[in-house]
């Protein structure tokens, strides 16, 4: 015995064979089931999401004992600028989208320091805010 109740209202039609329209081609299983897909319902979400999980770095208020070091170097970096002195500079770089930022280091040879615009700029043209300088190493520096 069935564990459900039959009937014979869809008799005639059970054993016909599929419809094919005339009209329109059949679809393919490919596209068939991208019907079926999931969508993006939230269109940026996904990065969205990952914009808010980067981390960034806070910056680190540096004491004027550090400051007075680091512009004794630039004094220093600035006697001896026509050898084009190599430094390494270590300085924090905001971010443009979100709160923080991050420490980037950095070697070359400086080329100029420009006390009017706040900025070492080395050879290659690389500017370095000196506002934004935690450390500054080198030969002889």
């Amino acid at each position: 015995m069935l564990p459900f109740k039959t009937t014979d209202k869809y008799d005639d039609i059970i054993n016909m064979p599929h419809h094919k329209s005339a009209k329109h081609p059949q679809m393919s299983m490919i596209n068939r089931a991208a019907q079926f897909s999931p969508f993006a319902a939230l269109t940026g979400h996904g990065e969205a999401i990952k914009e808010t999980a980067r981390l960034t770095d806070e910056r680190i208020e540096l004491d004027e004992s550090v400051k007075a070091v680091i512009d004794e170097r630039l004094q220093y970096i600035e006697e001896k600028i026509k050898s084009k002195p190599t430094a390494t500079v270590t300085y924090f770089e905001p971010d443009d989208r979100k709160e923080g930022g991050e420490y980037v280091t950095v070697t070359g040879k400086v080329g100029k320091i420009d006390r009017v615009i706040n900025c070492i700029i080395m050879t290659n043209g690389m500017t370095i805010p000196i506002c934004e300088i935690f450390n500054i190493e080198g030969e002889k520096i």
